[in-house]
């Protein structure tokens, strides 16, 4: 469902992209600490967003090197490390977990549940130290695959359960700054949804599996659909520019001002071929 959560990269000054990626291979690096190479398959785009908008809004006390690395064992990476991409790992695991779980369930993909056994020694660990989380990613999965069974239409029902989920996500910490972030995602993680079931229509229209937009497509249009996801961007944009948030922040408006669009226009230009 994940990875519709990255930059415009054209659009982007050299320096704030070689900062994004430093935090890329940061929590990559965070990964293969905790999780051994198994936790490196699992690092995205969106967690990278995650550990990006955290450290430039507490702004915690980092660290910065150069390392190699399997992916690029012949020059040294830029690197940041910090509390926050260590959060943004272990939640990339969670996340990974679940996904994988229901990727077995769903479509009985022996690689997902070959990675989902790897993973499963650190999920009691993670719902020990992160229940708030962990409660909500489970429950929410939970909650999503009985209304896909249903069939249910109700687009805000089967979005919101991962707006809710990402909304535990981005928000660690019980502050002053919680209810923009679980906000903003709130309606990230219900664009993540409707962007995946967006890309995935004629693929699970083949298959028979649940897509919201199969089942209302009598109603809505590729251009009623398109105003839909602005408008979830527009509440997430609203949501971040209440938050403090000074360092880094050309690359976060990037993020949610175009790069959440670059996966979008891929589709809509596969599709007018």
């Amino acid at each position: 469902m994940f990875g519709y959560i990255t930059v415009n990269k054209p659009e982007l000054k050299l320096k704030d992209y070689d900062a994004y990626h430093a935090f890329y291979c940061g929590l990559c690096h965070s990964l293969a600490a905790r999780y051994g190479r198994i936790g490196q398959l699992t690092l995205s785009y969106d967690m990278t967003f995650a550990a990006l908008l955290l450290s430039a809004l507490y702004e915690p006390q980092s660290e910065s090197g150069r390392r190699f690395c399997s992916l690029h064992p012949t020059k040294k990476q830029d690197y940041f490390s910090n509390v926050y991409i260590d959060y943004a790992a272990d939640m990339n695991v969670l996340l990974s977990y679940f996904s994988l779980r229901d990727n077995w369930i769903d479509e009985h993909d022996v690689k997902s549940r070959a990675m989902q056994k790897l993973l499963a020694g650190n999920i009691s660990s993670l719902k020990e130290r992160y229940p708030r989380q962990f409660s909500a990613v489970a429950g929410c999965i939970c909650r999503l695959r009985r209304a896909e069974d249903k069939k249910s239409t109700d687009i805000d029902r089967v979005a919101g359960l991962t707006g809710e989920m990402l909304s535990e996500i981005l928000s660690p910490n019980d502050d002053e700054w919680s209810a923009d972030l679980r906000r903003l995602g709130f309606f990230l993680g219900k664009f993540i949804y409707l962007m995946d079931a967006f890309e995935d229509r004629e693929k699970d229209l083949k298959k028979g599996s649940y897509n919201i937009w199969n089942l209302v497509s009598g109603d809505y249009t590729d251009e009623k659909i398109a105003d839909i996801l602005n408008m979830m961007m527009s509440e997430c944009a609203l949501a971040f520019e209440a938050l403090p948030i000074v360092k880094y922040s050309d690359i976060l408006r990037n993020i949610i001002y175009s790069g959440v669009w670059v996966k979008y226009d891929l589709i809509t230009a596969k599709e007018d071929k």
